[in-house]
């Protein structure tokens, strides 16, 4: 089997090969000779100049709804042994100004740029099609003075903007409104941050806490997680990989809530974000000690829970259990993981968060 970055399915291309292993190879696309009706020309320039940000522009936005479909589907079956997985779309979001929070490096003339498309040089941009117009802007006027990398975030419902620059910010201006802080100034211990509006909740994100790209994202995962948690009896809610409170402080903020979160940063939002009737525990959730709960709601980074957090999780004694993946073969992993503890998957929706790249956010609800 050889997989064509770049190519369609039912395509006839010309490909070059430059990974091989026993079962499969990876190869680069060279020619399109028959293309798929899904193909279209990225609206995108800097995908011509070799950008690597959005990997999909050159799919439809349909066929990349259904393709994310079908690679989650057959993760279930496949690696998770699910029989007929019920795999759904979510609501549809914008394909572009939506991005949030950008991770940009500079160039050699000090340009804002992204990384070459499996490559590291820097292509330097001006514009971005999926940039939230805040971030947009200072993309096109900053000055990022001698820094190397910098993270961009904007409160798109509060106006609010936050530039963190590494190694420092020495000499950098980048317009009004916009608060600029160095790493080395965090590392030494100032603290930054910005407040977002989801749900109808206000959280405080701090430098060095994880968010997601895009608060109406962030609303579609609140309220699919919500349904998966649908009928689960009154009691205490667990978030685990809690970061800095999204769910608790929405889903749960009618229920006593035990955020779980090994980031300091996350873990210090989360105090502030849900109050001081939450238990906010700054520990890794596989070595959690797990009391009751009557939901759980978990979001693990990429590589998902594993057995030993799908164990913890499960000695909750929780009937609903909302797994929020970025990965379907993670989830996959993991539907047979929790499947083992008695949990069976009832549906996935996959909310659609970042249009035009192949990443994938799916909310699962798993009822023991």
């Amino acid at each position: 089997m050889v997989l064509v970055d770049g190519a369609l399915p039912g395509e006839d291309v010309e490909a070059t090969v430059y990974e091989e292993h026993s079962s499969y190879a990876r190869a680069s696309l060279a020619t399109v000779v028959t293309a798929s009706p899904d193909r279209v020309s990225a609206p995108c320039p800097h995908v011509a100049r070799g950008c690597g940000g959005c990997g999909w522009q050159h799919v439809s936005l349909p066929a990349q709804v259904e393709l994310k479909l079908g690679m989650v589907r057959e993760a279930l079956s496949r690696l998770g042994r699910v029989s007929e997985p019920d795999v759904r779309p979510g609501a549809p979001l914008a394909s572009f100004g939506y991005r949030t929070t950008l991770r940009v490096a500079l160039s050699s003339a000090g340009r804002p740029g992204f990384r070459r498309y499996r490559g590291h040089d820097v292509v330097d941009v001006d514009s971005c099609l999926v940039a939230h117009p805040r971030l947009e802007a200072v993309l096109a006027e900053g000055n990022f003075g001698r820094a190397q990398e910098a993270v961009l975030r904007a409160g798109a419902r509060t106006g609010q903007c936050l530039a963190i620059l590494s190694p420092s910010a020495a000499g950098a201006d980048l317009g009004a409104g916009v608060r600029v802080v160095g790493q080395d100034e965090l590392t030494a211990g100032r603290r930054a941050w910005i407040f977002e509006e989801v749900a109808g909740t206000r959280l405080r994100i701090s430098a060095g806490s994880f968010f997601q790209a895009r608060p109406d994202g962030a609303d579609a995962l609140v309220a699919t997680v919500a349904e998966a948690l649908g009928g689960a009896p009154d009691g205490p809610l667990v978030d685990a990989y809690g970061g800095v409170g999204l769910f608790g402080a929405t889903v749960g903020r009618d229920r006593p809530v035990t955020v779980l979160e090994s980031c300091a940063s996350s873990a210090a939002d989360a105090r502030v974000n849900l109050g001081p009737g939450a238990r906010v525990l700054r520990v890794d959730v596989a070595r959690w000690r797990p009391g009751p709960a009557a939901a759980v709601v978990a979001d693990p980074p990429r590589s998902g829970l594993g057995s030993s957090a799908a164990a913890v999780l499960a000695g909750t004694g929780a009937s609903h259990l909302a797994l929020v993946s970025c990965d379907p073969a993670s989830l996959g992993r993991d539907a047979q993981l929790l499947a083992g503890h008695g949990y069976r998957l009832q549906w996935t929706t996959v909310v659609d968060m970042f249009p035009g790249t192949p990443h994938i956010e799916a909310v699962s609800r798993f009822v023991r």
